[in-house]
């Protein structure tokens, strides 16, 4: 049985311009054949168990030429896999999707074609540049600038200069003097505002202003390199008025994420959307303990406690993932009162429709120990290496407490010299850390050698900063032990 290819657009880079059927096509992928344009962060959400074809396309080198590559695609169908071509911006917009349909709809392969952003429009509004408006121009034109070796462009500059509309030149950076010659000597005025938007849409983004005179200057000594996009136009000269990107309280600041992956999105997300360049790198992954005679042991004793205590989103889900495995649900908790660490535990109840009956004023460990309501025994589901801070506080008020490990925290990853090269190498490097477990894991991955005096740890809690600084990571901590509380310690760091 054949199988199916997908074109995909995967936007100019910002993953959050990724189309809703673009992700579902990707998420559901068994081969991915993916470019160089397209972004580390919407590579990140290819499924794992994909096979990952790179054929890494860029400007005068093809490692894998066009003729192989529709050949990749037509036998990974042929194959009977449902294949997802990834390409950067919209594949029918100078990608040469068309070209690899061809060969499919020879051999009858099905296929299909999700639009993506195209950069000609993303990457300017991001700089601050609308292609159109209306005291400006009445017509937009997006031309290819790609200058095949040996050949001059094969572009009509006089009819373009007469459309007098926003000309956006795609593809252009090794081309730009010549387009702008060739607009000058079509006797465009001088003076038109021009511009130049490199590496559009993502952190790394820089915006070049000047006019079509200036703009092949400047942009040499600004060492602008591809992708870029080239607009030239009257709308240039509102970039300065309408910038918003650049304006983002992290725009240009590097920020490692350190959450288990299955947790990471949501600060991750929040960080790129106030500009920071995030890079995910999960220091740990928590796996429920299964079979766990100790958990199986005390949930059918649950009648003997008055409390069932959660210290993290991850107990929530190995209790859930207990009773779903039992061939239970909520109802099996009907005897004992809910307390959770944090809002974040709290929210993880709420998600399985229960509601936390106690949450402490400040989110940690020992303030939930100590704050507890006095009553009858009781039982701690959490992790294997949980905090002593809990059981202390509560020995001390003689309240007796099971603590029982439902899951095990795992280092994520293995040494990254990449990762060690950054802390030691780039002064101010903010790395986030919600747990001291995502610290132990750091510090694994780094290595306890590593010099981590140019870093900034940026710690949710107490707890979570004296683990930090017991490797000598200097530290900020947020005023609660909440993302909110995280996410504006750093952009007050910054």
């Amino acid at each position: 049985m054949k199988g199916k290819v997908t074109l995909v657009g995967a936007g100019p880079g910002d993953p959050g311009l990724l189309t809703r059927k673009g992700l579902e096509a990707l998420q559901n992928a068994q081969v991915v054949v993916y470019d160089r344009l397209v972004s580390p962060a919407i590579l990140a959400l290819m499924p794992e168990t994909a096979e990952q074809i790179n054929v890494g396309k860029q400007a005068a080198r093809h490692p894998v030429p066009q003729d192989q590559i529709n050949q990749i695609l037509l036998d990974k169908a042929l194959e009977g896999k449902n294949v997802v071509r990834l390409k950067g911006g919209d594949p029918f917009l100078f990608g040469r999707g068309g070209e690899e349909l061809e060969l499919l709809a020879a051999h009858g392969v099905a296929f299909e074609e999700v639009p993506g952003i195209t950069s000609a429009i993303a990457a300017p509004a991001y700089g601050g540049i609308p292609v159109t408006h209306r005291d400006c121009c009445s017509s937009l034109h997006i031309v290819t600038g790609h200058q095949r070796a040996g050949k001059e462009l094969d572009i009509d500059f006089e009819a373009l200069v007469r459309t007098k509309g926003t000309l956006v030149f795609l593809m252009g950076v090794s081309a730009l003097e010549a387009i702008c010659t060739g607009l000058l000597k079509a006797c465009m005025a001088p003076d038109t505002p021009a511009a130049v938007v490199e590496r559009g849409t993502t952190p790394a983004q820089r915006r070049i202003s000047a006019t079509l005179t200036t703009l092949p200057a400047v942009a040499a000594e600004k060492q602008v390199e591809s992708p870029a996009v080239i607009v030239v136009g009257q709308v240039c000269a509102l970039a300065e008025e309408f910038d918003w990107f650049d304006k983002l309280p992290l725009k240009g600041n590097r920020v490692v994420v350190t959450r288990p992956k299955e947790r990471s999105g949501t600060l991750s997300a929040r960080l790129q959307a106030l500009g920071a360049d995030v890079w995910e790198y999960p220091c740990i992954a928590t796996v429920p303990l299964d079979p766990c005679p100790a958990v199986d042991g005390a949930m059918e004793r649950l009648e003997e406690y008055e409390w069932l205590v959660l210290t993290s989103p991850a107990g929530v889900e190995a209790l859930w993932r207990w009773l779903e495995g039992h061939g239970k649900d909520a109802r099996a908790l009907w005897s004992v009162k809910l307390a959770a660490i944090g809002p974040g535990t709290a929210r993880a109840l709420a998600g399985h429709g229960l509601k936390a009956d106690y949450v402490p004023e400040v989110y940690d460990a020992a303030h939930l120990g100590a704050g507890l309501p006095a009553g009858g025994k009781v039982l701690a589901l959490r992790a294997e290496e949980g905090s002593p801070a809990l059981t202390e506080a509560l020995a001390k008020r003689n309240i007796p407490c099971d603590d029982v490990a439902s899951y095990r925290t795992l280092y994520e990853n293995p040494r990254s010299q990449k990762l060690r090269e950054a802390v030691e190498s780039q002064a101010g490097l903010l790395v986030t850390f919600t747990s001291a477990s995502t610290v132990k894991g750091f510090v694994s991955t780094v290595g306890e050698d590593a010099d981590f005096s140019r870093m900034v740890g940026m710690c949710i809690g107490a707890q979570t900063a004296a683990e930090a600084r017991n490797y000598g990571i200097p530290v900020r901590v947020a005023r609660e032990a909440t993302m909110d509380a995280l996410v504006e310690l750093i952009v007050e760091g910054v």
